[in-house]
């Protein structure tokens, strides 16, 4: 059975992508690796000081958020299917019933 993650992808060269169990925990994840790894004078000083206040309150989604309305190049998918290798034990009984082998 498929579990679900949370993914976000920074579409940068090469691309980003971050993966974990869940929102909150992506939040933090975004907060220590990509936000605060951010030189500080790369961004406008209001958005830099609620930035800072936000990690420091420990406020992760919020600092998320703050981020992506000011720096849009930040995909966040809080549900996202992963599969396993157990998935796919049954792949080729399971095809016979999708759309594509109905007629």
């Amino acid at each position: 059975m498929a579990r679900s993650v949370a993914c976000a992808v920074v579409r940068d060269d090469p691309p980003q992508v971050f993966i974990a169990e869940d929102q909150d925990t992506l939040n933090w994840v975004l907060a220590l690796r990509l936000i605060s790894r951010t030189p500080g004078h790369e961004l406008p000083k209001g958005l830099r000081d609620r930035l800072r206040q936000a990690l420091r309150d420990e406020q992760w989604g919020d600092a998320v958020e703050l981020w992506m309305q000011n720096r849009p190049e930040v995909d966040v998918y809080p549900s996202f299917e992963l599969y396993t290798g157990h998935d796919v034990e049954l792949a080729a009984q399971e095809l016979e019933f999708t759309p594509l082998f109905e007629d």
